[in-house]
């Protein structure tokens, strides 16, 4: 309870789920479904507010161990049993993608599962750089929100109008248009692009590029043992080629991993004229080992429920905060606040400034925190929204 009492951000999350210039609720708050989860794991769906002081109180009196945000509907969720179900139709949302690190556990070392660390989350880098560049190149979004998930992966909520109004179709078009590993755990090889890469492609290959050598080669260790390099051996579309850059990795394990993948270069190059299958399957595995991988069914459904950003994550106490794209790279996943460390924070802010005479009483309690920097980065991103929003009425009148 202490959280949401003193530090939710409840004034410019309302500007977000509000979609409007002025402060008087519209529908696009009024008929967004919420979800809460309790803490004894307790389900309440189709939960919506008339106002936000309405919204708060009943926050700060279930004190959820989270909540989610759901689609906007045709009519508020609270009123659905007044209907007909085929006429309570979900009309709005966000496009999300929800990037977890455990769809990385077949090519991660440092960690699994639930766990992350500093050398996994530069897949969630690469995610971030290759996904907002597309939304913002090849769709022309703007208004781009990404959030740690509190625990083990990011979220992404593109708050665009044209890309909330997108139906389920539309949703999948853009996935696929993104899809690049297919296939589930089972399956080998996951990646057979074509010889010419779409224009997107050659792009989010240049990023590729960039962070596959540090992370294949440095911080997963993938060619320095082999229980790991035989992943990528055994993907090898050639069996022969196979067993001769085996047998050569396995006479010398303590080459540098450079210069195994060097001469994994070199074999398949010199074999390309006479079998064509293992062309490209060096950039192939590139893709398949750095290229995001996505939960589709969340973003492929308008009524899918995805946890909010500025709530905490129940396992690991971490408030979902905003990363700037621009920050992407110096993200620590282990560096946003925990309620704890936040009522440090506020108890040693108001000791601090209790006699000085300023004007540290004015300030809402999360400005007196570390999470001050993360809210107002919110507020930047609702800059845009509201400007954007200003001009859209502008050429309405």
């Amino acid at each position: 309870m202490l959280y949401y009492r003193h530090f939710f951000p409840f004034k410019p999350f309302f500007q977000w789920l509000n979609y409007d210039t002025v402060p008087k609720p519209s529908k696009s708050f009024l008929n967004r479904e919420i979800c809460w989860t309790l803490m004894d794991d307790t389900f309440i769906r189709f939960q919506s507010y008339r106002t936000l002081e309405e919204f708060k109180n009943d926050m700060i009196r279930l004190n959820p161990a989270k909540f989610d945000l759901g689609a906007i509907y045709n009519i508020r969720p609270k009123d659905r049993h007044m209907v007909r179900p085929a006429a309570f139709i979900p009309v709005a949302k966000e496009m999300v993608f929800d990037i977890d690190m455990t769809d990385y556990d077949e090519i991660r070392t440092c960690c699994k599962g639930a766990d992350v660390c500093n050398k996994c989350w530069e897949f969630m880098t690469v995610a971030m750089k290759i996904i907002d560049v597309a939304m913002r190149d090849d769709f022309g979004f703007k208004h781009i929100l990404w959030v740690y998930s509190g625990r083990r992966g990011i979220h992404c909520w593109v708050a665009d109008e044209r890309a909330r109004k997108l139906n389920n179709d539309q949703r999948k078009a853009i996935v696929s248009y993104l899809e690049v590993i297919k296939g589930g755990m089972q399956q080998g090889r996951k990646v057979k692009l074509p010889n010419t890469l779409h224009p997107s492609l050659s792009r989010s290959f240049e990023t590729i590029q960039e962070h596959f050598r540090n992370l294949v080669f440095e911080s997963q260790e993938i060619l320095s043992e082999p229980e790991n390099w035989e992943k990528i051996l055994t993907l090898i579309p050639d069996e022969g080629v196979q067993a001769r850059i085996r047998q050569s990795w396995e006479d010398s394990p303590n080459r540098a991993p450079s210069q195994k993948w060097a001469e994994l270069l070199d074999t398949i190059g010199n074999e390309i004229g006479q079998r064509q299958a293992l062309e490209n399957f060096p950039r192939d595995i590139m893709f398949q080992y750095t290229y995001p991988r996505l939960d589709d069914k969340v973003s492929t459904n308008i009524n899918h429920l995805l946890k909010s950003p500025f709530c905490v994550h129940p396992k690991t106490g971490r408030v979902c905060v905003p990363i700037p794209i621009e920050d992407c790279e110096d993200f620590d996943p282990s560096s946003p606040p925990t309620v704890p460390q936040l009522v440090q924070e506020l108890n040693r802010y108001d000791a601090t400034h209790a006699t000085s005479g300023d004007d540290s009483n004015k300030l809402q309690d999360w400005q007196k925190t570390s999470l001050r920097k993360h809210v107002e980065y919110f507020e930047r991103f609702l800059k845009g929204l509201s400007r954007e929003m200003r001009e859209n009425k502008l050429k309405g009148r």
